[in-house]
């Protein structure tokens, strides 16, 4: 039995993907994963090619909710076709913990990138190029150009040394009895990711007031805020969860029916 399936050309042809689509079909749903499953779909169908339906559910898989940032997680794309790989030649690997991977890194490696390609590298060439520019000279206009190829170049080292890493790394994983602490480490840091996203994104407080005592005004979203800070923000997250766990899932109605109440609330001022 061969140990590779995949070869370079294959994991820069992902990588130039990831590159070249990268946010182009984000949603509030999914964010990345649309793009992060056309970037391996290719891989994927090489590495599936005689079994379709271990195709689907890989694609399935990649369709998941994902999010980081685009040079550095060139790594988790060169990791994730490793271990599809090795899942198919070996069937030692999890598809669970292939997701709960994915998601576990999908966070740190989004600090590391937006602080060191998005904060340092890219604000570094732009300021020099800011002061060339300022003098008037040519190389203002061409320097941030720069930019795009350390980002390209650094993103597909990284891409071709996370798929190496993933294939040599994941026998001793396996083998040590490592793979389980991985596993219960990526799925705790993928529910910190679910909390933090939803407190950054999921916004909702009411305008109510009443009066008490003597013409005393208490506004209800102070005695919320006393009571559990963000609460009814975290009511609307609970519902949302109770929703997927209970009833058919359907996005769009979930999507309409948030907007509608969300549009009730305002009208009635009860948001």
């Amino acid at each position: 039995m061969t140990d590779r399936i995949l070869i370079k050309k294959d994991i820069a042809k992902a990588r130039l993907r990831w590159f070249y689509s990268l946010g182009f079909p984000n949603s509030f749903e999914r964010l990345q994963a649309v793009f992060f499953a056309y970037t391996v779909s290719d891989s994927l169908q090489k590495i599936y090619k005689d079994d379709q339906e271990g195709l689907k559910d890989a694609m399935k898989r990649h369709l998941e909710f994902f999010n980081t940032e685009g040079t550095v997680g060139s790594l988790i794309v060169g990791i994730v076709l490793a271990l599809e790989e090795k899942k198919k030649l070996e069937g030692n690997v999890d598809p669970e913990m292939i997701a709960n991977l994915k998601l576990g890194l999908m966070g740190p490696v989004a600090g590391i990138g937006d602080s060191l390609i998005q904060g340092t590298v890219k604000a570094i060439i732009l300021s020099l190029a800011a002061s060339f520019g300022l003098q008037g000279n040519i190389l203002g206009g061409l320097i941030p150009f720069l930019f795009p190829a350390v980002v390209y170049f650094f993103g597909r080292y990284l891409a071709i040394l996370g798929y190496n890493l993933g294939t040599e790394a994941v026998n001793t994983l396996i083998s040590s009895g490592l793979m389980n602490d991985i596993i219960r480490v990526a799925s705790i840091l993928g529910i910190f990711m679910m909390g933090a996203l939803s407190s950054s994104y999921v916004k909702l407080s009411t305008p109510l007031k009443f009066t008490v005592g003597a013409g005393k005004t208490t506004e209800v979203q102070q005695v919320l805020d006393s009571i559990l800070p963000g609460m009814l923000p975290l009511l609307c997250i609970f519902g949302i969860v109770w929703y997927f766990k209970n009833k058919k899932q359907n996005y769009f109605l979930l999507i309409i029916f948030i907007i509608v109440c969300s549009m009730l609330g305002c009208l009635v001022g009860l948001f």
